[in-house]
């Protein structure tokens, strides 16, 4: 006979507890420093991906995996040129680095080495955000430490954590960010896209599991009761939407459910090594579809592997390594990936929520080269949208 009776999950029961003692915390501001980023006036916003720099000791680091020929004139200032290079190309309006930004076993000064890694960012006064991987405090810093020390370079959007989870959420550099409707238009007060960025950990500290470590449940508890709120405030007035804004989530490390796609069931990019995920399930994919809210997600960790498939409604993509000393794959040029979220336009010419959410990689070639464009999330009923790059 089946049973019947509810079951409630260790998710459900960490949901309980913490909600037990009242928690009563104003609503996270956009940004650390108070900045709101908003769509453009071309109804568009636009974020470049930055996976896996690795960056270490500037000019003396040699790189990893590349031609013979190459060996003898490639650094990290291969790494920072390229950033210059498709910054300058895409002129994002956020540049997100997803982990592993400095490679701690290598670097001489921690301090010093991401001055160099986010130097790039940095002189572009473009706002960025980074978010901890699984090497970045394997020098003399703390992973605490490391994001202490990234929230106070310019032009950062980073937090250590959220203020109100900061008593009970896991890792460090977990925060939100709300993109708002067009400066001077009705929605210029109402986060249309909501950005989530997670620290998935390095290493496991649980005795019997080893391996890699992964979003624990305080992160997802905090994502959880992030999204419900974002979605209170879309529905409320003034001008309010109806349903849920769309969502984009970046991490470092993949979760088990990247493993269910190769080359050939992927809908762009290639596999060419396996998922390094963390050998246990942590359930935050579920938790994710149980939401609705996040279309996609965007990790690195695995630096040959840049494509996206679509799970559950969700999409899965990796960022495609981008630093020059990680390892690669000789031929294969390194890249970044952009995600572009596109406004409706309605007949007075002003602009509404969000349309759709598109991508596409830049590859480290002599012509910036653009490739696997795709729509990854509409609002439009039949799914068919088409956008010249």
């Amino acid at each position: 006979m089946a049973d019947n009776k509810p079951k409630t999950s260790l998710f459900d029961f960490f949901l309980l507890s913490v909600s037990l003692v009242g928690l009563c915390f104003a609503p996270v501001p956009a940004s650390a420093q108070g900045r709101k980023l908003s769509f453009g006036v071309n109804g568009q916003f636009k974020i470049l991906q930055v996976a896996d720099m690795h960056y270490a000791n500037g000019a003396t680091t040699l790189c990893e995996d590349v031609f013979p020929s190459q060996l003898a004139h490639c650094s990290d200032l291969n790494t920072t040129d390229f950033m210059s290079r498709v910054i300058a190309a895409e002129k994002p309006d956020l540049i997100v680095f997803t982990g592993d930004n400095i490679y701690g076993l290598d670097v001489n000064d921690a301090l010093k080495s991401m001055d160099a890694a986010f130097a790039p960012a940095i002189a572009s006064k473009i706002p960025w955000v980074a978010i901890l991987g699984n090497h970045d405090q394997e020098s003399t810093l703390t992973r605490q430490e490391v994001m202490n020390y990234i929230v106070k370079l310019p032009n950062t959007l980073s937090q250590v954590n959220p203020p109100e989870a900061a008593h009970y959420i896991d890792g460090f550099g977990n925060c939100n960010l709300e993109i708002h409707g067009v400066a001077k238009s009705s929605l210029q007060d109402k986060s249309l896209l909501n950005l989530y960025f997670l620290d998935s950990g390095d290493y496991s500290s649980v005795d019997n599991i080893e391996g890699y470590d992964w979003i624990k449940t305080s992160q997802q508890f905090w994502y959880d009761q992030t999204s419900k709120r974002l979605q209170r405030e879309y529905n409320e007035e003034p001008n309010p939407q109806q349903g849920t804004a769309p969502g984009l989530a970046y991490f470092h490390i993949p979760f088990p459910e990247f493993d269910n796609f190769d080359t050939t069931s992927a809908t762009t990019g290639v596999r060419q090594e396996d998922t390094a995920s963390a050998d246990t399930n942590s359930g935050f994919f579920t938790t994710l579809v149980a939401r609705g809210d996040v279309k996609s997600v965007f990790v690195g960790h695995d630096h040959v592997n840049d494509f996206c498939g679509e799970l559950e409604g969700v999409n899965l993509c990796y960022g495609g390594g981008f630093g020059y000393h990680a390892y690669g794959k000789a031929g294969w040029e390194r890249r970044a990936r952009v995600v572009v979220a596109d406004l409706n336009e309605n007949g007075t010419g002003s602009w509404g929520d969000v349309k759709s959410i598109r991508t596409w990689k830049r590859l480290d070639d002599e012509h910036l080269s653009v490739i696997d464009a795709q729509v990854l999330w509409t609002s439009s009923p039949s799914g068919s949208v088409v956008f010249p790059l």
